[in-house]
């Protein structure tokens, strides 16, 4: 207890850098995933701008790199993280790699998720005149805005366990913590105090998203 009362300023640095990345990596993921979902829903065959190619392509691009373990796509992508943001190593690679693997898992998410709104909606918007992108802006996404509230909060906590590997490229964050003065240094205190607050950050934000998805679903 007393080396984890000695290391505080160093375990909330941790933690400022677990949100940090989190914040950063659901923003840019989120966005890309979120683009890519709408273009694998839209180009569908019998969808709104139904297009068998591009859909092809985009699914079987995301279908390749799904299951890959994202320790093996960590590093992987360094070389391709050292060319587009200058470095391989540290929290913004760890930052890069991870946006690139939550655009895919997001991207599959919102599909199933828009999938699910019921085809006479969309039938009535096109036979009111409205136009493809205007019924996915105002029809196909508010339809679907609950459960696709619910499943970025499972990707967000997806993220939050993926963080806890930061440390294998230089990273900080409290998996690098809980390894580098908990594991190593044989201080189990120290690794149930990160390993506590991983879960606090994690109910957080599994409430913080059931909340608003009941919100929406209320409308």
């Amino acid at each position: 207890m007393d080396r984890l009362l000695e290391l505080g300023p160093e375990f909330w640095v941790a933690a400022a850098e677990t949100l940090y990345m989190v914040a950063l990596t659901l923003l840019i993921g989120g966005f890309f995933g979120l683009l890519l979902g709408i273009v694998l829903y839209a180009t569908r065959p019998g969808s709104l701008l139904s297009n068998r190619a591009v859909f092809t392509v985009v699914n079987v691009v995301i279908n390749f790199f799904r299951p890959i373990p994202f320790i093996i796509f960590l590093a992987a992508v360094q070389p391709l993280a050292r060319y587009v943001i200058g470095i391989g190593i540290g929290n913004n690679a760890l930052i890069f790699s991870l946006s690139i693997a939550s655009s895919f898992a997001i991207a599959r998410i919102v599909e199933q998720n828009l999938i699910t709104v019921p085809p006479g909606v969309v039938e009535a918007a096109r036979a009111m005149g409205a136009g493809p992108f205007r019924i996915l802006r105002t029809v196909v996404i508010p339809e679907a805005l609950g459960p696709l509230i619910l499943g970025y909060t499972f990707v967000l906590v997806a993220i939050v366990d993926m963080t806890a590997m930061a440390g294998f490229i230089g990273g900080g964050g409290l998996g690098n913590f809980a390894l580098v003065y908990g594991y190593r240094q044989f201080e189990p205190a120290i690794t149930w105090a990160a390993l506590l607050l991983i879960v606090i950050f994690v109910q957080g934000l599994q409430f913080l998203g059931n909340w608003l998805a009941r919100r929406v679903l209320r409308r």
